[in-house]
């Protein structure tokens, strides 16, 4: 006598829809059940309706409702007062501008402003259209760390305190700081259920784990000692401040535009989520701190690969330069849209030069990578400027600077005596330091003429740039995200985290073992947002 259970059927108001296309378009309604049922006609798919002993149809797989709201750490949506567990990372110089911010953060979700490398008149202006435009609505802000320029670091978490910015996004760290540990100090209060309330949240953005860790610990007592003496942070805080990690989430940073050390993501990300879960138990804190994934993150697939191997959130960089609302120009814009996966290479920093620190660009349409690698090995070369050899001299000045050295120079120290003085002081009778300052001319230059679309000094543009940018133009190739006056930030979000649920729905239903025909493989790019701001291939 067979044992086997019958199947459950379904029965429905409408047939169920057959085909590839059928079943494609059923699957992005994520709103809803799916059934997949078998028919004399092959498999078909349908929504609504009901399982029932007499039902017409043969049930042979379903999935629940699953829409992108459930992807990820619903810790992450209450902390953050967000929608979806999606965040926009800080490109630096604003170009993850004010317009991203609020766009994102207008649509519910997290944007991180790029501060660094602003005068801080300019990150002052940003924060009072925060307020004016988008109050209680999140958003972060970059706090770079700027081992040659800590004046600036202070005087960021000056004006975040000041503004009362509740989010930082911390990143470039080789270390913890006076000035990242007093933003989170000086947030500190009594209350809540644990006794203990960090106003201030920090996001961590680290490719190491031995960084990791130092932001998922409380601050080093000596460190919290120095602050309360200085008057940085009150009694009250000091003592509070071994009850909380110095961070709320840690940002994995994997292969991503600008600083990375290029780890992949699938063998960085479970590194950290063991190391976190570690020390929570060592620690024996009552809240977990979240991780989240960052670089390679630029198609539905890999969107969900990051939530698939157990990110609380996921952050997207590169892709969101290439958006209308980036604060970069159209000639780069246009450049970004072209990249494919290979037009990427590492190139000297300019806030980490003397330190050989590199950062990725896109090397496709630009001379930037190539000519900031001879500078940086000049650099290490020679004594400096003027221990150039009179041909090699000759060249920079023709071809790199395009205008004397020393009128180079006078340039440079005209502008660190607006914004910092102490660099000139470490330059004045030391050659090779001042040599540094010149070739970050250079490089700092670079970056503003890819900013402003400079046509004369196209060849120099620096363009900061991962491979997510390649991943993410095959995807939308043929449809209307192709053009980047197309692409806005919340819909490149909206599509993203739907593609993922998608492909979560996939894996589903490939774990019920039911074979997937290859049409399915891809999320189809829905039509333009309705008015509503919803895709039309989300729409109920």
């Amino acid at each position: 006598m067979s044992t086997e259970q019958p199947r459950p059927r379904w029965s429905g108001p409408v047939a169920p829809a057959v085909g590839d296309s059928g079943i494609r378009e059923a699957l992005t309604r994520l709103d809803e059940p799916v059934y997949i049922l078998r028919g004399p006609h092959g498999l078909g798919a349908a929504t609504g309706g009901a399982v029932r002993p007499d039902g017409e149809h043969e049930v042979v797989a379903a999935v629940p409702p699953l829409g992108p709201e459930r992807l990820g750490s619903a810790a992450f949506l209450r902390a953050h007062g967000v929608r979806q567990a999606y965040m926009s990372g800080a490109m630096a110089g604003g170009i993850a501008s004010a317009d991203l911010v609020i766009a994102l953060a207008r649509a519910g979700y997290l944007a991180s402003y790029g501060a660094a490398g602003l005068l801080p008149e300019t990150v002052d202006r940003a924060l009072r259209r925060f307020t004016a435009e988008i109050p209680g609505l999140p958003y972060a802000c970059n706090l770079i760390h700027s081992p040659s320029e800590e004046r600036l670091e202070r005087t960021a978490v000056d004006l975040y305190l000041r503004h009362r910015v509740r989010c930082v996004e911390a990143s470039a760290f080789l270390g913890l700081t006076p000035h990242v540990v007093r933003y989170r100090l000086a947030g500190l209060r009594p209350g809540g259920p644990h006794g203990v309330v960090a106003e201030n949240r920090v996001i961590a953005k680290v490719s190491r784990t031995e960084i990791a860790e130092l932001f998922m610990r409380p601050a080093p007592e000596p460190m919290v000692r120095a602050l309360l003496a200085d008057g940085a942070i009150d009694e009250e805080q000091a003592r509070l401040a071994a009850r909380v990690p110095l961070a709320d989430d840690i940002t994995v940073e994997a292969d991503s535009g600008g600083h990375t050390d290029r780890r992949p993501l699938p063998a960085q990300l479970p590194v950290l989520l063991r190391r976190r879960n570690a020390l929570a138990a060592e620690l024996d804190r009552p809240e977990r701190i979240r991780v989240g994934a960052a670089g390679g993150i630029g198609t539905p697939e890999a969107v969900w690969s990051a939530f698939a191997m157990g990110a609380d959130y996921v952050v997207t960089g590169s892709v969101n330069q290439s958006c209308v609302e980036a604060g970069t120009s159209e000639r780069v814009k246009d450049m970004l849209a072209q990249a494919d996966l290979a037009d990427c290479e590492m190139a000297p920093a300019a806030d980490m030069f003397e330190m050989g620190v590199e950062l990725q660009v896109l090397k496709r349409g630009t001379l930037f990578p190539m000519r900031a690698r001879q500078l940086y090995e000049l650099y290490r070369a020679h004594d400096g400027i003027d221990d150039l050899p009179a041909p090699v001299r000759a060249r920079l000045e023709q071809q790199v600077f395009r205008r004397p050295l020393e009128d180079v120079w006078a340039e440079t120290a005209a502008y660190f005596e607006r914004r910092d003085p102490a660099q000139l002081a470490r330059a004045a009778g030391h050659p090779k330091r001042k040599a540094a300052l010149v070739y970050r001319w250079y490089l700092g230059m670079a970056s503003r003429w890819a900013k402003t679309g400079d046509a004369d000094r196209a060849v120099d543009y620096q363009i900061w740039c991962g491979p997510a940018m390649g991943s993410f133009n095959s995807w939308v190739r043929g449809t209307y995200l192709a053009a980047p006056r197309n692409r806005r930030v919340a819909d490149v979000a909206r599509h993203l985290m739907a593609g993922a649920a998608y492909h979560q729905r996939l894996s589903m239903l490939r774990a019920a073992g039911l074979a997937l025909s290859p049409a399915l493989a891809d999320y189809p790019v829905p039509q333009p947002a309705a008015e509503d701001g919803t895709p039309s291939a989300v729409r109920p």
